[in-house]
């Protein structure tokens, strides 16, 4: 019975399989289930309810703190259930039944979600699915390798099904600090000034009558995809090095910087990487997901401490984190994604931020979100949370996709998540555009001059030549602005025929 795992001895009696557990969750509940990028998921009820979905057809809204593991979306997105899903998301099945307008997908700043529900702007949680280490004596519940939303799903929930977890091991209990927010609107500050610093509890606090069924697991998170830098993503690291150089022997930054946040993806853990090579010290970060970069960077202590919402692993890194939580467990800490991605927060710890953009315009203007404007890719993740309220807003891409036939630098974006108001730098590995205090017209120069391919780099220039020729304090030619996406719409490339004549 794991008695280590269920120190409150009342509660053995509702252990049960996920089959059983299953059954809880009826047709037309809002579920809240643990996950953040792939760490900290349900390894079981999950997919034992896709499986009684095909005896028992049920759908679902399914909300969760970021995208899920093991192919869980995928399941139940194919079995029927996922009828609505937020906030996040990054599986290629469901991503094609929400853009196909078969799953209604809500795309929220990650700090949101848990905010709404609090405020009952969002149906309540029917049933909360929260993986966890164990459950203390008093009934808390101790997380894996995310916190996520998962500590307000159990405690706005009607009902919790927990998953205890046996390969995660019990030194995770004190890795978490689970502090919530008070009510508004006599809502008090939050007492976060320090990286390090914790506020909270090392476990989700919750009635325990609550808990209607506990299900054992014994399997690991998926691991990270993330690839290893490229010579694009080293080209990036290194123009983004050489401009935090300059900010420190201009006195605007100190040789610790400010604390770091890089969103997830293979670019941004380029980037972080690229800071074991760098003269920084002491650096910290403040993210919302750790990645391998951030666990190297702790071992060359370049990095003094992190604090994040998930580890989001691969799989040699996670065995190495596992194997040695003692070591890492006093530079290192889990917060809710609300408090991680707090804009209060944000804005007071004076973060620089560095985010992975899908697309972006001469004038500053990133889409992180829509191909060609309308069809979903992931969602938009905290980049919004972070680029809003940080101290420097960084946003990083390579200059082309798909081998040159798109540029990643447009005229005009086609779906925006963050104005050019909350842009600070943009970099590829052609360069890099400082666009603080520019104008519209000074930043569209040197976006052009810095991060645009040379495949384009001709094209663009006429574009904003001729929309100067027009006139306006952000120039633009209204039927020209998204001939390049009609182009790859219609051709399957952005380049023209001229184009490839210059080139």
């Amino acid at each position: 019975m794991h008695p280590d795992r269920i120190r409150l001895p009342r509660l053995r009696d509702k252990v049960m399989s996920a089959e059983e557990a299953a059954t809880l969750i009826h047709d037309g509940m809002t579920v809240g289930m643990s996950g953040f990028t792939r760490a900290g998921d349900c390894k079981a009820v999950p997919f034992a309810l896709a499986e009684r979905a095909k005896t028992h057809p049920l759908q679902i809204t399914l909300m969760t703190g970021a995208s899920l593991g093991h192919d869980a979306d995928k399941v139940l997105s194919d079995a029927g259930v996922t009828a609505r899903r937020m906030p996040f998301q990054v599986d290629a099945s469901l991503r094609k039944r929400i853009n196909a307008g078969e799953v209604m997908f809500m795309d929220q700043h990650l700090s949101e979600t848990v905010e709404m529900l609090r405020n009952r702007q969002l149906k309540p949680v029917d049933m909360a699915v929260i993986e966890a280490t164990c459950i203390t004596a008093d009934g808390g519940i101790v997380p894996t390798t995310s916190v996520g939303n998962s500590a307000s799903f159990a405690i706005l929930a009607q009902k919790v099904i927990v998953e205890i977890n046996l390969s995660m091991p019990l030194e995770l209990e004190g890795l978490h600090d689970i502090y919530i927010p008070t009510y508004r609107p006599t809502r008090q500050p939050i007492p976060l000034v320090s990286v390090d610093q914790r506020i909270g509890t090392p476990a989700i606090p919750i009635d325990p009558e609550k808990i209607a069924a506990i299900v054992f697991t014994n399997r690991p998170d998926s691991p990270s995809t993330v690839l290893p830098p490229d010579l694009e993503t080293a080209a990036i690291a290194d123009h983004l090095n050489d401009f935090l150089m300059r900010e420190v022997k201009a006195n605007r930054l100190s040789a610790a910087l400010q604390p770091l946040q890089a969103g997830i993806g293979t670019i941004a853990n380029a980037v972080l990487h690229g800071l074991l090579d760098s003269p920084f010290q002491d650096l910290r970060m403040y993210s919302e997901v750790l990645q391998d970069s951030s666990i190297d960077l702790l071992d060359s202590g370049r990095m003094t401490f992190a604090s994040a919402s998930s580890m989001t692993l691969s799989a040699g890194c996670y065995e190495r984190v596992m194997a040695n939580l003692a070591r890492y467990k006093s530079r290192l800490v889990l917060r809710p994604q609300e408090i991680s991605n707090h804009p209060e927060v944000v804005r007071r710890l004076g973060l620089i931020t560095i985010n992975t953009a899908l697309e972006c315009d001469l004038y500053g203007n990133v889409n992180s979100t829509h191909v060609n404007g309308t069809h979903m890719m992931n969602g938009i993740g905290g980049s919004g949370d972070f680029a809003r309220n940080a101290h420097m807003s960084i946003f990083v891409t390579k200059s082309l996709a798909k081998g040159g036939d798109i540029s990643s630098i447009v005229p005009m974006v086609t779906h925006v998540d963050h104005t050019e108001h909350d842009v600070d730098v943009l970099v590829t590995e052609h360069g890099l555009a400082d666009l603080r205090g520019l104008a519209p017209r000074e930043r569209a120069r040197v976006v052009i001059d810095q991060c645009v391919s040379p495949l384009y780099r001709d094209a663009l220039k006429d574009y904003f030549k001729e929309a100067c020729r027009r006139g306006g304090h952000t120039p633009h030619v209204l039927e020209e602005a998204f001939a390049w996406h009609t182009r790859f719409r219609e051709t399957g490339s952005m380049l023209s025929r001229d184009m490839m004549l210059a080139d």
